[in-house]
């Protein structure tokens, strides 16, 4: 018997014992339906496997049965195969064996794009720009990230051999490197942003990261001068829900309730509070948030602001008020299925899309279905849409041409040259810049180059043109817009020079991270950062943070 026929057999069997099983439960929840289309599936798939033209995948058609399945229900349900878990287990956990660093591709070969900080690969002294040539004895040519990624990974303890080609002197060495459990830290950076203002960038909630969280404040108190805190959940998208009850302990009483869940099935009726004592109680707290603030970041944001624990600024949150479990259904895979609604201490849940009418009709909350609600000291917030600041600032600008230059992997081909000149040299984190020499020297090192950008002013004189000659209005009109295009400079050379700040910027980091690993590249970013700025001058501003804390509601949209 083919592996295609015993894996429908074994299906075939394992409905029959379950709908023979569950026939009392069914007939309970009025359910027949469920076990009916239950054989209808496993019928079509042994149909179509049996008499399709062409031989089926089993594993293929159980992928694609269960995306058909969720498709039109909310995009955090979805079908985790065995291999789909190990990905979703690092990601909730953040742990993995490997050696690592982050990888990238460069032409024919995967190149090193950053060694985490004391991690085997940087301790084997692997650098930013190195070229992975072998993987054992084989030749690692031509192979793609998952390729290496697959092989660099491993059980801890265990031995890979890596060929590396070296940026700087181009010589080739073969490294013995023992794998380790390699956890990636949920706290990007933590530091003084002045003499008593402190700070802390989280990244995620991986499993852990209170521990983090606790440790980056305990040095920060450790000075004697912490006076304020800074918690920057800016592009943070959340992650196990525990841990965000975990780091609201930090500053708030024993005992407080901090989220609740309610969902269609009475154990997912659950309330959070936390069960440690604060470390910092009554400190002045500024969180940072912004449009890819969600999920378990929205929960401390929001909380924080329910309790009128902190001052929440920067643009609206992302707005995912939806709970997700992972279930087995066998054979190592699992479903991770929304099972229920979060809803912070002022009761509102902060779910942005409705996705009640499933798929094509998922909608934002209606502006007359928003609620309002009230902090503890009367405020008033309201719910159908993400977290709203107490002072909204407006989101920094960042150029598309800058971010296309970024994409193309251009700043990263500049940083390797630039390594090559100046790696012996050291650099101050804060204050690095490139000189105006070096700028020119990216300057000639873009032109030639086919940068696929084409300016927001160009494409609406575009679609203007069109609706010009839809409607047959060219004549002097069309004039016009050909006067406008030919005065409008946004060839790659003219970008270069209108984008100059934003490009330094970017290369700057580039160039920070390869000496001091991504969290100087972050303690660099601050001086510039206009958001960063605001926080401290409300922090400076006791009598406005009090202000705002006791009586500013916040917008209702």
């Amino acid at each position: 018997m083919s592996r295609l026929k015993k894996t429908i057999k074994y299906i075939s069997v394992a409905v029959v014992m379950v709908a023979a099983a569950g026939v009392f439960t069914f007939a309970v929840r009025d359910d027949f339906g469920l076990g009916r289309n239950m054989e209808l599936l496993v019928n079509m798939m042994r149909e179509l496997s049996t008499h399709y033209v062409d031989r089926l995948d089993p594993d293929k058609m159980m992928r694609d049965a269960a995306d058909g399945m969720v498709g039109n229900l909310d995009p955090y349900t979805t079908y985790l195969s065995e291999e789909d878990m190990k990905e979703f287990e690092m990601a909730t956990t953040g742990k993995y064996g490997g050696i690592g660093a982050l990888i990238r591709k460069r032409g024919d070969y995967i190149v090193i794009a950053e060694p985490y900080k004391g991690s085997p690969a940087d301790r084997a002294g692997l650098k930013v720009g190195d070229k992975i040539v072998a993987i054992g004895k084989e030749d690692a040519k031509g192979f793609t990230t998952e390729q290496v990624s697959s092989r660099l990974k491993g059980d801890p303890n265990t031995n890979v051999k890596v060929t590396i080609e070296n940026l700087v002197d181009g010589k080739r060495r073969t490294l013995n490197i023992k794998r380790e459990r390699i956890a990636i830290p949920g706290i990007a950076f933590s530091g003084m942003l002045n003499d008593s203002i402190g700070y802390v960038r989280h990244a995620d909630f991986t499993d852990g990261c209170y521990d983090d969280m606790r440790s980056a404040i305990e040095r920060l108190r450790a000075g004697g001068k912490l006076k304020g805190l800074v918690l920057d959940y800016r592009n943070n998208g959340g992650g196990i829900l525990q841990e965000a009850v975990k780091i609201v302990s930090l500053f708030t009483p024993k005992g407080t309730e901090v989220v609740s869940t309610k969902g269609r099935v009475e154990s997912e009726n659950k309330c959070f509070r936390t069960e440690l004592e604060p470390l910092l109680p009554e400190m002045p707290i500024v969180v940072l948030v912004n449009g890819h603030t969600a999920s378990s970041s929205e929960i401390v944001a929001g909380a924080l602001q329910d309790m009128d624990r902190a001052v929440v600024m920067g643009q609206k949150s992302f707005g995912k008020g939806l709970v997700q479990s992972s279930l087995p259904i066998g054979y190592d895979a699992y479903v991770k299925l929304t099972t229920a609604k979060y809803y912070i201490p002022s009761g509102r849940c902060i779910q942005n899309i409705d996705y009640s009418e499933h798929g094509s009709e998922a909608r934002v909350v209606a502006d007359s279905l928003i609620r309002e609600f009230k902090t503890r000291n009367g405020r008033k917030v309201y719910d159908g849409g993400g977290i709203m600041p107490d002072v909204p600032l407006e989101a920094q600008y960042i150029s598309r041409f800058a971010m296309m230059l970024y994409a193309m992997g251009i700043m990263d081909e500049f940083g390797d040259e630039y390594m090559k000149r100046h790696h012996a040299e050291p650099i101050d984190v804060r204050n690095f810049s490139i000189s105006d020499e070096e700028y020119e020297r990216f300057v000639e090192f873009v032109k030639g180059r086919d940068v696929a950008y084409t300016s927001e002013t160009r494409r609406a004189l575009g679609q203007l043109k069109k609706a010009l000659e839809a409607d047959r209005f060219e004549g002097a009109l069309a004039a016009r817009i050909a006067d406008i295009e030919g005065e409008l400079k946004d060839d790659t050379e003219s970008n270069l020079r209108t984008y100059r700040d934003e490009i330094v910027e970017s290369l700057n980091s580039n160039i920070v991270m390869r000496y001091h690993y991504s969290e100087g590249a972050i303690e660099h970013s601050l001086s510039n950062d206009k958001e960063v700025a605001a926080a401290i001058k409300l922090l400076a501003n006791p009598a406005e943070y009090a202000e705002i804390l006791s009586s500013r509601d916040t917008r209702r949209k």
